[in-house]
């Protein structure tokens, strides 16, 4: 993927997002591209890992992938993560890419 935003990368059949989580929002959304990061909000509290199982059911949501297939790399006890995601799908993804490129998206529930 040419021209990909600086919070993703893709090693392999993996991509690797750079994200910053907001926990106890309103709602789970995807708030766009800040300071260089992805921009998460999450409802669940930093506690217990509550916070890390909703970014990973987010994230699976939004690109459609089992949550199996999402799992925190880095960061589990931080608001900064690195999140790989494994067998997304190309099409799927740059559609996706598209629609949060920095703007406000919620993520349908």
């Amino acid at each position: 993927m040419a021209d990909d935003p600086p919070w993703l990368r893709r090693e392999g059949e993996e991509l690797v997002l750079t994200v910053r989580v907001q926990p106890r929002a309103s709602r789970d959304r995807i708030l766009g591209c800040r300071d260089g990061v992805l921009a998460v909000a999450l409802t669940a509290p930093p506690v217990e890992g509550a916070a890390n199982e909703a970014v990973t059911r987010l994230f699976a949501k939004a690109l459609h992938v089992a949550t199996g297939r999402v799992r925190i790399a880095r960061g589990e006890r931080s608001r900064d993560k690195v999140i790989r995601i494994a067998g997304a799908d190309r099409e799927r993804v740059e559609a996706w890419l598209g629609g949060i490129e920095e703007e406000t998206r919620a993520v349908p529930r």
